[in-house]
């Protein structure tokens, strides 16, 4: 018996509640399908999925089905930065996880479709979907094109620092803004909303190829309907996310996190989503992964190119073809046919020819997008866990944005406890080549582990320190986020991590191809492991903890049982 028959029978009131709201009593009898978005007008990857949930509706309906329209508005991490509003980032991907499962376990459903486009609205969905074991399909809210001359969204963090500092006008800037988000969808580049488009497709839970699509092609509303009949599909078959999604699905989206160059906030989701799975991922698990991978995707910020033109040369199946030698291939999908069967029907297809109809009035070759695997951008991953004294339990660095020449070398550390003092001091002058700029106490305890963007982009747009001084954090970056930058550091400042003992121009060793965060001296001067150890040790002893930056509220309820960022920074 399905669940919604299940529950009518216990819960007499359900009938009529529900003809109440214009149901049929033939409707009543049909399997009910959960239709859970993010749409709200907070955003453009949200604005556009009331017409994306119609249309699944009506997919399930045509398949036999009733759909409801439940919503779980996600916020926007652009438009949180700069003040106090991205602190509350992170935590609302747990609150969204929270939404789905009160939604389906108030009122059973049988399946359901989860749509969103962006940064925390898909984690959230995924995370419930997980928790929840429904039978679902995950549709992707598309991409945005870019602006004229290929302007994208994530550019506008240099852009403000250039005027910051007078080297733009107020009408350049201007001109910036008004043009950089032309349509509704995910910001056109590999940041954390397009990174985990691409991630619910390489777990089996998106309809293959339907991971950023262009608002502009105008293949959103079909795919809505697809994932409204499929999943009614999976309602009738039994087929649920669980019996979908295992391990080696996990396995095969780091490999394709690594191809595309993906976002670090992925070190922080997929672990989240696979411990609602019931699987143990963790930031080890990329380190081992990305050391060996290829890395394909030619795509901004890390690239040349919007992330629109993804789909152009041929979505996530095609980076996967590049990748397949390297993939689990008999992993079940939500098709209800395993990985192989997935992109051996779409080569027998037109698909690509689809794609590449698109891709041709860009005037590029596919392998200007996305490179063939014996000729890659890389073959050691994007990704790199480093440890030392500084990050006992672990940082994040994504290495392939990262200068060559700031893959290895020693630093003077800068120290700051708040991100508004680290900015004001790079754009005021105060950080100088060579520098290593520290932000703490603002890790998941700290302050709801917000982004660090305004600051990272502050010192990659400066040509006198991108390539010289480093920003190391126990908070988070931006998908955006080019440069030096290293972040995640754990334990973090407000559990008494060694980052919270750092003081003004100790000196901190980066070694990437080492995997090595350390602190080597003081006061200018290197000393041994042994002598470094000891002052660390008596700092410590000194050291006592900020009051709670929150005394209540959600982010009292999240800092309080977020776990560190090494395990995915969800609420225990």
């Amino acid at each position: 018996m399905r669940p919604s028959e299940q529950v009518r029978k216990c819960a007499p009131e359900m009938d009529p509640l529900r003809l109440g709201m214009g149901w049929t009593s033939e409707d009543l009898e049909k399997p009910q399908i959960l239709i859970e978005s993010t749409f709200g007008d907070s955003h453009p990857g949200s604005a556009h999925l009331s017409s994306l949930a119609d249309q699944a509706a009506a997919g399930v309906h045509h398949a036999g089905g009733k759909a409801a329209r439940y919503f779980v508005t996600d916020i926007c991490d652009g438009q949180a930065q700069g003040h106090n509003g991205i602190n509350f980032s992170l935590a609302s991907r747990d609150m969204i996880a929270n939404m789905v499962e009160i939604h389906n376990s108030a009122t059973p459903f049988d399946a359901g479709v989860f749509i969103a486009s962006c940064d925390k609205g898909l984690p959230g969905l995924l995370m419930g979907i997980g928790r929840t074991n429904l039978p679902a399909v995950v549709l992707p809210g598309g991409v945005m094109d870019a602006g004229p001359d290929l302007l994208t969204l994530e550019k506008i963090g240099t852009y403000s620092a250039q005027f910051q500092r007078g080297e733009i006008t107020a009408e350049q800037f201007s001109y910036y803004q008004h043009n950089a988000c032309p349509s509704c969808g995910a910001c056109s580049f590999m940041g954390t909303a397009c990174t985990m488009q691409i991630m619910s497709e390489a777990l089996g839970l998106a309809l293959p190829g339907t991971a950023l699509l262009p608002f502009s092609s105008g293949k959103l509303p079909d795919a809505a309907q697809k994932a409204g009949q499929q999943a009614m599909w999976l309602a009738n078959s039994g087929l649920s996310a669980q019996d979908i999604v295992t391990r080696e699905s996990f396995e095969n989206a780091i490999i394709v996190h690594a191809a595309i160059s993906g976002s670090t906030n992925a070190l922080l989701h997929l672990p989240a989503i696979a411990h609602e799975f019931g699987i143990s991922i963790d930031a080890d698990t990329f380190e081992s992964i990305h050391r060996n991978a290829r890395y394909l995707l030619d795509v901004r910020p890390a690239g040349r190119w919007p992330a629109e033109y993804v789909h152009y040369a041929g979505g996530v199946p095609a980076i996967m073809e590049e990748i397949r030698s390297l993939l689990h291939l008999n992993v079940m999908t939500v098709t209800g046919q395993t990985l192989k069967q997935n992109l051996d029907t779409l080569k027998q297809g037109n698909y690509y020819e689809q794609c590449a109809a698109l891709l041709q009035k860009t005037g590029l070759k596919k392998e200007d997008i996305l490179r063939p695997f014996n000729k890659p951008l890389g073959d050691k991953g994007t990704i790199a866990i480093l440890r030392g004294n500084l990050a006992p339990d672990g940082a994040v660095v994504k290495h392939s944005a990262v200068p060559a020449e700031m893959h290895r070398g020693v630093l003077r550390a800068r120290p700051f406890d708040c991100e508004e003092d680290a900015i004001a001091a790079v754009l005021h002058g105060a950080i100088l080549p060579g520098d290593a700029v520290l932000i703490r106490y603002e890790g998941p305890k700290g302050s709801g582990m917000p982004e660090m963007f305004y600051t990272t982009e502050a010192i990659s747009s400066d040509e006198s320190l991108a390539k010289s001084v480093a920003l190391i954090t126990d908070g988070r970056f931006s998908g955006a986020t080019r440069g030096p930058a290293i972040g995640h550091v754990s334990p973090e400042a407000a559990e008494g991590g060694p980052i919270a003992l750092v003081e003004e121009n100790n000196l901190i060793l980066i070694d990437i191809p080492n995997r090595i965060l350390s602190v080597v001296g003081i006061n200018g001067q290197s000393m041994a492991e042994e002598a470094i150890t000891h002052i660390l040790q008596k700092r410590r002893e000194a050291w006592h903890p900020k009051p709670p930056r929150y005394p209540n509220g959600v982010l009292k309820i999240y800092s309080e049982h977020a776990v560190s960022p090494m395990k995915g920074g969800y609420m225990e």
